[in-house]
């Protein structure tokens, strides 16, 4: 249960949709976007280059995350930016229509990274501010659930209906569809969470300018003096470094043609195989890595999560050399790295929440773990499509299983400033066991 002063939530109510709301939109830019814009005729290198120069608000955000420890409460900015991430999604959807409708849709969407990005501070906050440890680490596989939950229904249910839609109605009318779709939802969502959502503290307010300049600059330093903190930046620039370049191509490379390297597979077909095949596989990683966290602790599975996380590159590297015509196969692929992904996401943000945020401004502090995380996830990403232009998509994918490599050697030898969620326990029961003597 949270603990909260005003009347107890079960998270179970909260914590899977608001995190779902948290995830739409960043999936929405980084992979629905990308196909959205390559079926419209943009090339691959303007669309990995300018769907990752939009996301540079979730990496940006610690800049403003202080702002939200010190006004009104955390509730109110998730509404807030639920509420205007589903209007600017909405304006996007008739952008579509316009003659420049790229450099529109860009713009539109750009307002949706910085409500989205703003969004995650506060549901981070919110997550941090009402469970302890012990229900952070519970609770965690349904947050990764939840979050990469729309991963799937945006990179997979929705781009199979727009690939129905492109059929029946045409390209730009079929995406001006989800997209609206994707604003009415995140609107819903907000309404729901008016009534559901628990408030968390209030924040307490600043009198001054120089006030906010002063507990931003306090912000900054108690990052930056935390023990280990430079270990623990290069540890989050590092985890989902390969991810990072492949997650902009891999749709764009089960689309392209096999006589380019690619596939060839339909806009209906790339949302079977990430909304069917992968699903499934992916709630299990995600719930699955949450009570192995919870039980064994997350100095023992920090590693294997990260190896969940990256050795799945494998199937599309394979996918990439033999380009099978069995879609079965491209599924096994997307399953592999479903599950991998679902399992290995998890344990960097509870390693966030317990290794780098913890201490006064625990929000901010995480804001900024966050950011770094995206900053290590977006570079790459504005790399790749040069990248696999250059190389080829074989190549390619043969340099993603390189990239692994930083990944796996920062999972092995990062150490840990604060006791892990399995550690709090023992100490606990031993407690205990001493005042029972």
């Amino acid at each position: 249960m949270t603990r909260t002063e005003d009347k107890p939530t079960n998270p179970v109510f909260w914590i899977p949709t608001v995190y779902f709301a948290m995830g739409l939109p960043f999936i929405a830019l980084a992979q629905a976007s990308t196909l959205m814009f390559k079926n419209m005729g943009i090339t691959d290198t303007k669309i990995a280059f300018w769907t990752s120069a939009i996301m540079m608000p979730w990496t940006l955000k610690p800049l403003w995350s202080p702002a939200l420890e010190m006004f009104r409460t955390k509730k109110y900015f998730v509404l807030v930016t639920q509420i205007v991430t589903g209007v600017f999604f909405a304006l996007t959807a008739f952008s579509l229509q316009l003659p420049d409708f790229f450099a529109y849709a860009i713009g539109l969407l750009a307002v949706v990274a910085v409500s989205g990005s703003t969004h995650d501070i506060a549901t981070d906050g919110l997550y941090m501010d009402v469970l302890d440890a012990q229900d952070q680490a519970k609770y965690i596989g349904w947050q990764g659930a939840a979050y990469n939950l729309a991963k799937i229904l945006v990179g997979g249910a929705f781009i199979y209906i727009a690939g129905q839609l492109e059929e029946k109605l045409g390209i730009v009318q079929a995406w001006t569809v989800v997209m609206g779709a994707f604003g009415a939802l995140m609107i819903a969502i907000g309404f729901y969470h008016s009534r559901i959502l628990p408030t968390g503290k209030t924040a307490g307010g600043v009198r001054t300018f120089r006030e906010g300049i002063d507990t931003l600059v306090e912000v900054l330093k108690g990052f930056f003096t935390k023990k280990y903190a430079w270990v623990y930046i290069g540890f989050i620039l590092l985890y989902r470094f390969a991810e990072g370049f492949a997650i902009k191509i891999v749709q764009l490379f089960f689309k392209a043609p096999v006589s380019e390297g690619g596939l060839g597979l339909t806009t209906s077909e790339i949302g079977l195989v990430y909304g069917v095949f992968g699903a499934a596989a992916f709630v299990i990683g995600s719930l699955l890595a949450g009570y192995v966290i919870a039980a064994k602790g997350l100095r023992k599975t920090l590693f294997i999560m990260c190896c969940c996380l990256n050795l799945p590159f494998l199937g599309y590297a394979a996918l990439a050399v033999f380009q099978p015509e069995n879609i079965y196969l491209v599924g096994l692929a997307a399953v592999t790295d479903y599950f991998g992904y679902g399992f290995g996401f998890v344990g960097l943000i509870l390693f966030m929440m317990q290794q780098v945020a913890p201490g006064k401004y625990k929000m901010a502090h995480y804001a900024f773990a966050s950011g770094i995380m995206n900053l290590g996830f977006m570079l790459p990403a504005m790399i790749s499509g040069y990248l696999s232009d250059w190389l080829g998509y074989k190549n390619f994918f043969i340099w993603v299983l390189i990239a692994t490599v930083p990944s796996l050697l920062a999972a092995w030898f990062v150490p840990f400033a604060h006791p892990d969620n399995q550690e709090i326990r023992e100490n606990k029961n031993d407690g205990n066991k001493k005042n029972q003597r």
